[in-house]
């Protein structure tokens, strides 16, 4: 055993170490990708069916993107342990190829965070003037106000001008207590300012939206970076025991 190979052994064993605790926080990372997409899809549809015509799928490219990060993790511990230099390297491309994902999910999100408002009160408009209670953007509708605890656009008011009002009233979504109002009620346009909530959604779904936003572009930025630093690893790692055992060949 020559004198290199034994002056590197400690480092090898250092750097695989490192590694192995990477890719353990890498699987996490990917169960917390899962998690993020698996929440944006659940918790914020309603809200992304009011932004676009059609379903995003920005939440898809998270939980996809997730489950990938989930597989890699588990690869990356196999060929830490294996010491396989091919393994590793294959393991460093693929690390890059998730970083590169993850990077352009992130910066399309934190741009898309700052696209909202204007999409939003056209979009929201549409399907309030729209509104018909039975469709999905009218049930988006009514998913935003009972969980957002507002009514209309700007306000109340919004339900006006529409032809629902006319045949229906103001939605009972709007309704501060739903045991309290009446079918009546909700046609009278006097007696609704008194039953219904009085804050306009656009703002509050712009700024809900622009939060969430702007955490799931963080976590998304971060875990890609991290990327970089298990790329680093991974190469170090091959490239020391490939030297190794060349030197015992």
């Amino acid at each position: 055993m020559s004198r290199r190979r034994m002056e590197t052994k400690p480092l090898i064993f250092l750097l695989r170490t490192l590694l192995l605790l990477y890719s353990c926080m890498f699987w996490v990372s990917g169960v917390l990708l899962l998690a993020v997409g698996l929440w944006w899809s659940f918790m914020l549809s309603p809200y992304m069916l009011l932004i676009s015509s059609g379903p995003s799928n920005a939440p898809y490219l998270l939980v996809s993107t997730g489950a990938a990060v989930v597989l890699f993790g588990l690869f990356g511990c196999f060929s830490t342990c294996r010491g396989r230099p091919w393994m590793l390297r294959l393991y460093a491309v693929f690390l890059s190829l998730i970083f590169m994902t993850e990077l352009i999910a992130g910066i399309s999100g934190f741009v898309f965070r700052h696209e909202i408002k204007g999409t939003m009160l056209t979009t929201y408009s549409d399907a309030v003037t729209h509104y018909d209670g039975r469709d999905d953007r009218s049930l988006a509708v009514d998913a935003v106000q009972r969980r957002l605890h507002c009514c209309g656009v700007y306000n109340y008011t919004s339900w006006f001008n529409t032809v629902y009002f006319n045949s229906a009233g103001v939605p009972s979504s709007c309704c501060v207590v739903l045991t309290d109002c009446s079918q009546v009620d909700l046609r009278n346009a006097t007696a609704a300012a008194r039953k219904v909530h009085q804050q306009g959604c656009f703002d509050l779904v712009t700024t809900f939206m622009e939060s969430n936003m702007g955490v799931i572009a963080g976590v998304t930025f971060g875990v890609a970076f991290s990327q970089l630093v298990g790329v680093s690893l991974a190469c170090c790692l091959s490239r020391f025991i490939g030297s190794n055992q060349y030197e015992m060949v």
